[in-house]
């Protein structure tokens, strides 16, 4: 799949430009095994990097001009100055993750007395939109690694793989105008290939996780549409807050559970059970990593069945539809694996961990099983952990 997206891009950037890339880099999507909500409480998430990615053929250039070719919007192109004020583009969304980017990367070197040069890219990319995924945080960092590779730049000149992390964030925070936590754009810079990555949302330190060989990671799409994520998400957000005020914390990362039952007197029973599946969700990612790392696919599914309760029954958080969908693959991997909803919540997609071996009758299942509401099958991709961002060996 990459190399076609190598090629993609080459001609995309030959057909637009007249030009040939200089290099090659990517980023990848993510899916997040465990650990749901808990990053805007400091907590802890348990991510993986998939093989589903974006890549962009760079080619430098001698003046401050960026000019940017999207292959998969009709070769759409965006042009831009380096030395004017980076303004967002009035109607090319995909152009404003671009220039964000660009923009806070920009803002990163100037105190460290290093300057952007101009640039021709070229992207595409195969991460799937809508389903959750973190196809723009694949296109932030793959931006900021265009222009890190371009200029060479590295962790003793103040780029690391975490700066281009929060780079990333920003853009999406100050430019785009979405309020993401920092678990996407950290798991596309810093994935390891097979390992997942246990994220201190408080220190933004990373545990690599080792999944073992023979270990697949299946994201499955009830064709739900998230509609209610966007106002229920705020106020999960504001329940919590008010739960950490309560109980005299920075966040709910610094309760834990005899104390969220010793002093819950006075709390609302909504805030209570938020707070609960806030705090019993820290523990579980924490043991659900110990489990993957120990091989034991039987109590990682148990603890990725109580994740599911937890965000059905005391988050609410889950769909009808999303519910029937996780019992039809509980029941289908049986003990060999684990499913669970993955995301924000309201409808989207569930991830199952399971053996290689399964995937072919696990996916028939799923697919004689389920419907959505409105009918519509199931859409399923299979990955295993995958490698962060990087450079690519050309075509």
């Amino acid at each position: 799949m990459t190399d076609t997206l190598i090629a993609r891009t080459a001609d995309a950037l030959q057909s637009a430009f007249g030009r040939a890339p200089d290099l090659w880099v990517q980023a990848p999507g993510r899916v997040n095994l465990i650990g749901e909500h808990t990053d805007y409480n400091d907590g802890f998430v348990l991510p993986c990097a998939i093989d589903y990615r974006t890549v962009i053929a760079v080619t430098a250039r001698s003046d401050r001009q960026v000019r940017v070719v999207a292959a998969d919007y009709g070769h759409a192109v965006d042009t831009f100055d380096l030395d004017g004020p980076i303004a967002p583009h009035p109607t090319l969304q995909w152009a404003n993750y671009v220039r964000g980017t660009v923009k806070m990367l920009a803002e990163h070197l100037a105190p460290l007395g290093l300057s952007l040069r101009g640039a021709d890219l070229a992207i595409a990319g195969n991460v799937p939109q809508g389903a959750g995924l973190s196809s723009s945080a694949s296109l932030e960092v793959a931006v900021g690694q265009a222009f890190k590779a371009l200029l060479g730049l590295g962790d003793r000149d103040g780029v690391s793989q975490t700066d281009l992390a929060l780079i990333a964030q920003r853009a999406e925070n100050r430019f785009v105008g979405v309020n993401c936590g920092i678990m996407d754009q950290l798991i596309s810079a810093r994935a390891e290939a097979g390992h997942a990555l246990l994220i201190d949302c408080r220190s933004l330190s990373g545990q690599p996780v080792h999944l073992p060989e023979s270990v697949a990671v299946m994201v499955v799409h009830s064709r739900v549409r998230r509609g209610l994520v966007g106002s229920e998400y705020n106020t999960r957000r504001t329940q919590c807050e008010a739960a950490a005020r309560h109980y005299g914390v920075p966040a709910l990362r610094d309760v834990d559970l005899a104390r969220l039952e010793r002093d819950r007197g006075g709390l609302d029973e909504v805030v209570y059970r938020r707070a609960r599946h806030i705090v019993t969700e820290n523990a579980r990612t924490v043991d659900a990593a110990a489990a993957l790392a120990a091989g034991d696919l039987v109590q990682l599914g148990e603890l990725m069945a109580a994740s599911h309760v937890s965000m059905r029954d005391d988050f609410e958080i889950t769909h009808p539809a999303i519910d029937r969908l996780v019992d039809i693959a509980q029941q289908a991997v049986g003990h060999e694996g684990g499913a669970r909803m993955t995301g924000g919540g309201f409808g989207g997609c569930i991830v199952v961990l399971l053996p290689d071996a399964r995937i072919p009758d696990v996916q028939a299942a799923i697919e004689a099983a389920y419907r959505s509401p409105e009918g519509e099958p199931p859409t399923i991709w299979v990955s295993h952990a995958a490698t962060g961002a990087g450079p690519l060996a050309g075509a």
